[in-house]
């Protein structure tokens, strides 16, 4: 295979900007990772390119001279909607960012100067969204045309069509499972940035689910809340490591400036994910305090979103003692009063009173066996005590999972599917 299709099969690129050292330096970064790069000096240009030439991916500026970047973006969506479309700005105009996402629908906006690293991979995960779309494309069209065929089938193929029928179910429950394990790997990238990060999400996210459980949420609130509490850092993505690592009270003006915009960020990021609207809104309003004083909306009471309530103590909790909110790190029993001390104020009280529940190790008292049971003896309600695997260890649901008659029935017909006879280990109170 020669450089030129090589180039093709990693993706084209078409980077629009009326700056040429601009256009210089994107085709020089990406024609060395093996890209296609296509350029053009402002968007009727682009426009004209894109008649007569297939691109992923358009990297286009927001100040252009006679069509600006939102306009260009915009009739891009209008005639290439598969198209990934990314807005390249240098200058802190929000207004004009909100524009473009809401006529252009951009996947995601990037800052000049950039950093050759971040732009490299919001361009590969770019072009990852892009081929799975086009899988599911043609994953859908395929269901679609076996569809079309079963109707023609004789009744004597029903058993095999419902057999074949099967088989793509569990196929899309796999796919859903997988799902939340990106989710968690994906946690792990800001993680990876600080040494005393390390767990901190998935220990946020375990808290911050119990406190959810204790007030009665059901369970496909309480999941939210604990995808939240995976992705509660997300927005610090583009921080430096010497911001990341400095406690909050240390911080100046224009550090609390960029930290600030943090909630905002990760909503931006989630805004392509339709199933994650409900999180990107949890992530925005997570450092809103009750008494109004917080932000980035000054939201207090019953306006902030129950799950960003009950993430904020969660994250509050694992932070104070990571030295994350203060230069002094403290033990968990001093976390627990500066909690329960903001009740009223930073904090919502009838969520304070769930986290004391959970962290005071009241639900210990209550003894629990840990039991083994297979997919049709479960039953509504049960509670996972560990990650549910299949025999290849491909994570179906983790533990702390809380069963529904519909992934009761999903289980049944996997097992039944696969004779593998699952085996489920219940959290069941004696």
């Amino acid at each position: 295979m020669n450089d030129d299709t090589e180039a093709e099969k990693l993706g084209r690129i078409l980077c629009v900007d009326d700056e040429p050292n601009i256009l210089s330096s994107l085709r020089r970064l990406f024609r060395a990772k093996g890209y296609t790069v296509l350029t053009a000096p402002g968007g009727q240009e682009g426009l004209s390119l894109l008649e007569s030439e297939e691109v992923d991916v358009i990297i286009s500026d927001m100040r252009m001279p006679v069509m600006d970047g939102a306009v260009f973006l915009e009739h891009v969506r209008a005639r290439w909607p598969d198209t990934i479309r990314l807005l390249l700005t240098g200058y802190a105009d929000i207004q004009s960012i909100i524009e473009a996402i809401n006529r252009g629908e951009i996947y995601r906006y990037i800052t000049k100067p950039w950093d050759d690293n971040d732009i490299v991979l919001i361009v590969r995960q770019a072009l990852e969204r892009r081929h799975l779309e086009a899988e599911k494309r043609r994953l859908e069209a395929l269901t679609q045309s076996q569809n079309e065929e079963l109707k023609a089938l004789n009744a004597s193929l029903e058993e095999k069509v419902l057999a074949r029928t099967k088989d793509l179910h569990i196929a899309n429950e796999k796919l859903k499972n997988n799902f939340l394990t990106s989710i968690k790997v994906f946690s792990n990238v800001i993680e990876m940035r600080g040494g005393k990060l390390a767990g901190h999400s998935r220990r946020v996210a375990d808290l911050a689910r119990k406190i959810a459980a204790r007030m009665g949420l059901d369970a496909r609130e309480a999941q939210e809340i604990f995808i939240a509490g995976l992705l509660a850092d997300i927005g610090k993505i583009g921080f430096s490591d010497d911001l990341l690592a400095l406690p909050v009270n240390l911080m100046n003006g224009d550090q609390l400036g960029q930290f600030h915009k943090h909630t905002i960020r990760a909503e931006q990021l989630l805004m392509p994910l339709e199933d994650l609207q409900i999180t990107a809104r949890i992530l925005r309003s997570q450092h809103e305090k009750y008494d109004g004083s917080g932000f980035p909306d000054g939201l207090k009471a019953d306006q902030i979103p129950l799950g960003a309530r009950i993430l904020a103590i969660a994250s509050d909790y694992d932070n104070l003692q990571l030295g994350v909110l203060t230069q002094r790190r403290v033990q968990a029993e001093e976390a627990q009063k500066l909690i329960m001390r903001g009740a009223g104020n930073r904090y919502d009280d009838e969520v304070v009173a769930a986290f004391k529940y959970v962290v005071m190790g009241i639900e210990e008292e209550e003894v629990f066996d840990d039991v083994e049971m297979v997919p049709g003896e479960l039953q509504p309600g049960m509670v996972l005590s560990r990650d549910l695997l299949t025999h290849e260890c491909v994570l179906l649901l983790p533990a702390e999972y809380a069963l529904s008659e519909r992934m009761i029935e999903k289980l049944v017909q996997y097992d039944t599917a696969h004779g593998s006879q699952l085996t489920v280990r219940i959290r069941r109170r004696r």
